[in-house]
C-alpha cells in the first residue's frame, strides 16, 4: 500500500469512538483506531517488540517457579512447560489485542504460579491444581460481569493491598536466593550461604554475576534489562562449561548445552490436563481459601496496571475513567482460565506493557506483535532449554526487589495500616503460605481497628473474610478438640 492510499479524502465515523475522522485509511488503522489515537503503524509495531523483549524472561521463569513436585511425586516436563508458558501468553494477549483493543499483555502472573508452586502442587496432583487456577479465572470473570470487582477491590484497604504484592515479592526472591544455591538450608540453623560463608561453586557465582549485571542494566534504564542479563549470564555459562573450567555434575540443572536443533515442535503435552476431582482430601475449607487466594494474587494488580498504564497511553478520560476497562478486566479473567487449560498457571496483565506505551505504543496492535513474538517462542523451546536454572533464578530476586517497591505506598505512621503489612509480608515467606500471610494481614487489621474504637471503618466484606480467616487458623485445633483428626 502506497503513503497516498492512506491520506484523507473525507471524513467518516470512527467504530466504537463516535468521532469524525479521515476516511480512506487502512482496515488494520480503521480496525485498531491507531490514526484516531495519535498513533503509527510503526509505533505500535516498535512499542509491541519492545513490550515483549521486556517480559521475555517469563518463558524461563514460570517453567522453573512451576517444576517442584506435586503431591505424588510427579514433575512436569520442563519443554512442556516452555510450549504452555508461550502458548498461554500467545493467546491471552492477542485477545487482549484483538477484542480489547488496548496495547497490554499477559503471561503467567508470577504472584499466582507462585500459589500453584507452593500451596496447591505439594496437598494434590498438577492437574487438580490447574483444575483450581481454572476456577479461579472463571471467579474473576463472574465478578467483572456482574460488576463486583471494583467493589471487592474498594473494600480491601489500600495497605493491604500493597502489603501481598511486597509479601509475594519476598516469596518470590527467597525461592530465587534457594534455587540458586546461594542460599540453602543446614539442619538445625538459619539460612546461610556455604559452611564459611562462601560462594558454593561457579554456578552460585554466575547466578551473583547475572544478578548484579540485571540491576546495574536497571539502574541505567536499559529496557529488557533482565532479559538481556540472562541471555548474557547464559552465554558465559556455556563458554565456562563448554571450556572444562565447570564440573559439570555442579550445575543442579544439568549443564547448558544445545540438545538437539534450534528449532523444534511445540510440546502440548500439558494442554488439557485439567481435574476438578480429588479435592476433598484437603477439605473445602482449603479449597475455598486457595481459590480466594489465586484470585486475590492477581486481582489488584491487574487492574492497577490496567489502569495505570492505560492513562499512561492515554486511553483515560479527564475523571480517570478509562472506556473499554471492563472488557480488559474480563479479558484478564480469561487469561486465569487458559492458562489453567494451558498448564502454565495463571496469565494476568504484566505492567511490563508500559515499556511499549513509552515507545508510543497506544492500541491493541502493539498487542498483537507481542502476542505473535510469543507464538514464534514455541518453535523456540530448545534454545530457551538452555539457560541454567542458576541463571534464570537470578529474574525471580529481581522481580522480588520490584515488587518490594510497593512498600513506598504504605502509611508507616497508622499503626492500623503498618502492622497489618507487617505479618502479611513477613508470614508469607517465613511459613511458605501466602495464604497465611493474607489471612494474618485481615485478622490483625480488623482486631486492631476495633481495638481503637474504629470497627465501623472495617466494613462487612472485611468482617466476613476475618470471619472465614478465623475459621481457616482454628480448623485444625477445632477438628482436633473434636476427634476428627
Amino acid at each position: 500500500m502506497t503513503q497516498q492510499s492512506l491520506q484523507p479524502t473525507t471524513t467518516a465515523e470512527d467504530a466504537g469512538t463516535g468521532s469524525r475522522v479521515p476516511a480512506g485509511r487502512s482496515w488494520l488503522d480503521r480496525y485498531f483506531h491507531i490514526t484516531h489515537r495519535g498513533s503509527t503503524l510503526a509505533r505500535e509495531l516498535r512499542g509491541g517488540t519492545t513490550t515483549f523483549m521486556a517480559m521475555a524472561y517469563i518463558l524461563l521463569l514460570n517453567p522453573l517457579i512451576l517444576s517442584g513436585e506435586d503431591a505424588a511425586g510427579n514433575t512436569l516436563a520442563p519443554t512442556a512447560l516452555i510450549t504452555a508458558t508461550a502458548f498461554a501468553a500467545a493467546l491471552s494477549t492477542l485477545l487482549m489485542g484483538f477484542f480489547g483493543k488496548v496495547p497490554l499483555a499477559l503471561a503467567a502472573g508470577l504472584g499466582v504460579n507462585s500459589v500453584v508452586a507452593l500451596q496447591l502442587a505439594p496437598r494434590m496432583s498438577w492437574p487438580d491444581a490447574m483444575g483450581m487456577v481454572v476456577l479461579a479465572g472463571f471467579v474473576v470473570m463472574l465478578l467483572v460481569a456482574t460488576g463486583l470487582r471494583e467493589r471487592v477491590m474498594n473494600a480491601v484497604p489500600y495497605g493491604l493491598r500493597k502489603a501481598i504484592a511486597i509479601g509475594i515479592g519476598l516469596f518470590i526472591m527467597l525461592i530465587g536466593l534457594v534455587d540458586s544455591g546461594f542460599v540453602s538450608r543446614i539442619p538445625d540453623a538459619a539460612q546461610s550461604l556455604g559452611p564459611s560463608g562462601e560462594l558454593a561453586g561457579w554456578p552460585v557465582l554466575l547466578f551473583a554475576i547475572t544478578l548484579l549485571a540485571v540491576f546495574v542494566l536497571q539502574a541505567r534504564g536499559v529496557p529488557g534489562a533482565i532479559l538481556i542479563g540472562i541471555v548474557g549470564g547464559t552465554v558465559l555459562a556455556v563458554v565456562l562449561n563448554a571450556s572444562g573450567v565447570i564440573d559439570p555434575k555442579q550445575w543442579a540443572s544439568g549443564p547448558p548445552e544445545l540438545k538437539g536443533g534450534a528449532v523444534s515442535m511445540p510440546d502440548f503435552s500439558l494442554f488439557g490436563h485439567v481435574e476438578f476431582g480429588g479435592w476433598g482430601e484437603v477439605g473445602a475449607m482449603t479449597v475455598g481459601m486457595i481459590v480466594f487466594t489465586l484470585v486475590l494474587a492477581g486481582f489488584f494488580d491487574a487492574m492497577a496496571t490496567i489502569i495505570g498504564v492505560g492513562t499512561e497511553a492515554k486511553l483515560a478520560d479527564a475523571k480517570g475513567r478509562m472506556p473499554g476497562l471492563s472488557k480488559a478486566l474480563f479479558i484478564d479473567g480469561a487469561g486465569g482460565a487458559i492458562g489453567g487449560v494451558s498448564g502454565a498457571s495463571g496469565q494476568t496483565v504484566f505492567v511490563e506493557s508500559a515499556t511499549g506505551v513509552g515507545e508510543g505504543a497506544r492500541t491493541g496492535l502493539s498487542s498483537v506483535v507481542t502476542g505473535l513474538f510469543f507464538a514464534a517462542c514455541l518453535f523456540f523451546t530448545p534454545l530457551t532449554a538452555i539457560v541454567p536454572g542458576e541463571v534464570a533464578a537470578a529474574a525471580l530476586v529481581v522481580i522480588g526487589a520490584m515488587m518490594m517497591s510497593n512498600a513506598r505506598h504504605v502509611d508507616w505512621a497508622d499503626q492500623a495500616t503498618a502492622i497489618p503489612v507487617f505479618l502479611t509480608v513477613v508470614v508469607m515467606p517465613f511459613t511458605y503460605s501466602i495464604t497465611a500471610g493474607v489471612a494474618a494481614g485481615v485478622v490483625s487489621y480488623v482486631a486492631i481497628k476495633t481495638g481503637q474504637g474504629r470497627a465501623r471503618e472495617v466494613g462487612p466484606f472485611m468482617w466476613v473474610l476475618t470471619l472465614v480467616f478465623l475459621v481457616f487458623f482454628a480448623l485444625a485445633p477445632i477438628e482436633s478438640w473434636l476427634g476428627v483428626r
